[in-house]
């Protein structure tokens, strides 16, 4: 496959990755009555089934067998989990109780988040543009709080456990496939899902068999709805250009706000537009200066090539 077909299927595979992460709102809210605490335990279980059956359709339990042998990727594995579990968490809490836009402005100032994750863990330099949109999205954090009257509790919890689980698995590189990953992360969470599941048992009973046949089916697609597009958007970035799949990776929070807005219709006040209005202005901010330094590096590559 020439690299012009490799960076079109990569392309391809990371919108739809990104087009199934958009439309999540509405197939969370199908599963409704089931609570969130539930519905991430299943996504946890669900999840690990499909990796085992994954793992043996590919022949990757010798891959698993590798990384297993190695403790810090293990540890790494786990905190990956560990973060994860807490997106799912506080993304289906977020969902189901009113708050989707609120959950679409965390992925929308996600890539701000990891770029002040870089100046923070990793002492990476920013160029002034970055810096630029860091503190134009503090100014809409702050609009927001302001004159909504609220922190935006889930949308920065979302950012930063996103942002951190990204950095976890740049710890492991490409040294963890995206299936063994998967299934590592999922195995470390199964105790606690486990856990999760006997407690909601205990208190408002489990919902997977109770309310027909079609809300048992939905509900037992989790784990598929889950790694489908994880492991989409894996095959995405070993194939297309970062930046290609830094720009489509705004589609979902931009799916999910239409969805919020304009299906759920959930409140839009002034205060909330103008704070979501900075937030764009910081992207663009932030893409443009992402696009410049992508194509001076690439010419500068090309003339050490010539040279």
């Amino acid at each position: 496959m020439t690299q012009r077909n490799e960076t079109v299927t990569g392309g391809v595979y990371a919108f739809v990755a990104y087009l199934l992460w958009g439309l999540f709102p509405l197939y969370f809210l199908a599963l409704l009555p089931s609570g969130p605490w539930e519905i991430v335990a299943w996504r946890v279980l669900l999840s690990l089934v499909f990796c085992i059956v994954a793992l043996t359709v590919t022949r990757g339990w010798a891959a698993l067998a590798r990384i297993v042998r190695q403790p810090r990727l293990l540890g790494w594995t786990a905190a990956a989990g560990v973060l994860i579990f807490v997106n799912w968490t506080v993304y289906l809490i977020g969902t189901l109780t009113g708050h989707v836009i609120e959950a679409s402005l965390g992925y929308f100032i996600n890539p701000i988040v990891t770029v002040l994750l870089g100046v923070l863990v990793l002492r990476e330099r920013l160029r002034p543009a970055q810096w630029a949109a860091i503190g134009i999205a503090l100014i809409a954090v702050v609009v927001i709080v302001v004159g909504y009257g609220h922190v935006p509790w889930i949308a920065l919890a979302l950012a930063f456990s996103f942002g951190l689980y990204g950095l976890a698995k740049n710890r492991v590189g490409s040294s963890v496939d995206a299936v063994s990953g998967l299934t590592l992360e999922t195995a470390w969470l199964t105790p606690v899902a486990v856990a999760v599941l006997v407690w909601v048992s205990a208190t408002s009973g489990i919902t997977l068999a109770a309310y027909g046949p079609l809300h048992g089916v939905l509900l037992a697609l989790a784990g598929i709805v889950t790694a489908i597009p994880l492991l989409l958007f894996a095959a995405a970035t070993r194939r297309a250009p970062l930046s290609l799949v830094g720009l489509l990776q705004f589609l979902t929070p931009i799916l999910q706000f239409i969805t919020g807005a304009a299906i759920l219709h959930e409140d839009m006040p002034l205060e909330r537009w103008i704070g979501f209005g900075l937030v764009w202005v910081a992207l663009v901010v932030l893409t443009v200066d992402s696009l410049r330094h992508a194509r001076r590096a690439r010419g500068v590559t090309d003339v050490a090539e010539l040279a």
